[in-house]
């Protein structure tokens, strides 16, 4: 990316003829922390100065609506080259606020691309007997070969590709007919793929498709008729056509820049968060501290305890995602926060604090009640995510909702189980000092049994063995108050 942004740079200068210092550089609005902080460090190799990371579908509609001064609610249908987003936005009155963003960071035109590519190979295959080249020449030259066939598609019903031929010593080329109807027959699960994202941007906006005034497609690939019959019959009205989906971004970056530096009319942008922010809990779970579509800038604190008697440290692990489990999201990162007052478990009031600025960039900050010792940090990652990484957030969460809410449950009653244990061993101390035999073998059994319970038994078992450990100890207690408390006129 860097090297492409020093590309870009060196091109606009030669084209002005002056240096360029400071950009604004569009992402997809699905992008996570750890994303953003790429773009910025690429920016930074290639000597440039970021004025604003701004959401492609976000900049689209700044484009779309500077100067319009009715009320809009637009719906920005982005699919680029490699990434998928929805946004939906109030315009009006100077102000542009983002409702919801959702978004498939793994769908794009590069897909399309590999599904006719390997429809070209195949033919091949028929034609010649032999297996398509795969020295990186000819992939290079099939990929460029699908793209073009792909894009004539949008304008002609029927697209004749001419493969080179297996011999390189002057044999004919192989001539591939493709129609338009064979391309949407092959890439049908794909353009289905942006059906999900949709409807949830719209029910996290709280709209429904009549409520959406326009309709605007960005990114060269939603010139497919596929995808814009997809865009009339889900959201029932024709997309808007006034806007060169592939310069949109472009132009709304560039007013962005202009507004920055005082060169444009004033808007206020109001964007959002695109995945919730969290840490990492006791069992694994996941402790959200900011929702997915707050507006930004964004913070938000919650208050978290140990987990263990006499903890003196404590693990914050920041993530970042919509599933139940912290393993399942994306991880932005670990800090310590040391010189925790040691005491029982969740006696210690640990406040941790997140704020994401205008670009989407974490802060995070923990701090102990008690002793107002704080540790913060700027969560980072060297690591870049990979495609199995990114495709489990985006396109799972979904779709194991319920699994992932049964492993919660799971935990939480294991959690409760564990507490209860260890309130009936310190019960069962007392009750062996009073002589209360009868009633701590009950409570002996009973712990024994929930014990037993937390490996491997069913929650409903894990619960029962809890409510039973509830009633002892309340009844233990109850006991314990009344051969505490004299009888009258003693």
């Amino acid at each position: 990316s860097g090297l492409i942004l020093r590309k870009v740079k060196a091109d606009a200068e030669a084209h002005l003829g002056e240096r360029i210092e400071r950009a604004v550089v569009t992402v997809p609005a699905y992008f996570n922390d750890r994303q953003r902080q790429a773009t910025k460090q690429a920016a930074a190799q290639a000597g440039i100065e970021l004025l604003r990371v701004l959401n492609e579908p976000t900049a689209a509609a700044l484009a779309y609506g500077l100067q319009r001064e009715d009320a809009h609610t637009v719906l920005v249908w982005d699919l680029g080259g490699g990434t998928f987003d929805v946004s939906i936005l109030e315009l009006g009155d100077g102000i542009f606020e983002v409702r919801a963003v959702s978004g498939d960071t793994w769908l794009g035109g590069d897909d399309f691309d590999a599904r006719v590519m390997a429809y070209l190979a195949a033919e091949y295959e028929k034609v010649c007997g032999v297996a398509y080249p795969a020295d990186a020449v000819a992939r290079y030259e099939l990929k460029r070969l699908a793209e073009h066939a792909k894009i004539e598609l949008s304008s002609v019903p029927v697209a004749r590709v001419h493969l080179p031929g297996p011999d390189p010593h002057g044999s004919p080329s192989v001539a591939v007919v493709l129609h338009r109807e064979r391309l949407e027959a092959i890439t049908h699960d794909l353009v289905q793929r942006m059906v999900p994202p949709t409807r949830q941007a719209l029910q996290d906006a709280g709209l429904t498709p009549k409520d959406l005034d326009r309709v605007i497609l960005v990114g060269g690939a939603t010139r497919m008729p596929a995808v814009r019959r997809l865009a009339r019959s889900l959201l029932g009205q024709e997309p808007y056509r006034s806007l060169d989906p592939d310069e949109v971004v472009a132009l709304g970056a560039a007013v962005q820049a202009g507004m920055l530096l005082g060169l444009a009319e004033k808007v206020v942008l109001l964007d959002v968060l695109p995945l919730s922010l969290g840490v990492e809990t006791q069992g694994g779970l996941t402790g959200k501290v900011i929702s997915r579509n707050t507006p930004l800038p964004a913070a938000a604190s919650r208050i978290f305890t140990t987990a263990r008697d006499y903890q003196t440290t404590m693990d914050i692990h920041v993530v970042q995602g919509e599933r139940e489990m912290a393993a399942d999201n994306i991880s932005l990162g670990q800090f310590k926060l040391e010189g925790v007052p040691p005491a029982a478990k969740g006696i210690a009031k640990v406040e941790v604090t997140f704020e994401a600025d205008v670009d989407g960039i974490v802060r995070a900050l923990a701090q102990d009640l008690l002793t107002e010792n704080e540790v913060s940090v700027q969560v980072t990652s060297a690591k870049f995510l990979d495609r199995e990484e990114v495709d489990r957030l985006a396109q799972e969460a979904q779709a194991r909702a319920q699994e992932d809410r049964s492993k919660r449950e799971r935990v939480q009653a294991q959690i409760e189980a564990e507490n209860l244990i260890a309130a009936a061993r310190a019960a069962l101390s007392r009750l062996s000092g009073q002589g209360a035999a009868v009633r701590a073998g009950s409570l002996e059994q009973a712990v024994v049994k929930a014990q037993a319970a937390l490996a491997d038994a069913t929650v409903e078992d894990i619960r029962r063995c809890s409510q039973e450990l509830r009633g002892l100890l309340a009844a233990a207690a109850s006991e314990g108050r009344r051969a505490g408390t004299p009888e009258r006129g003693a």
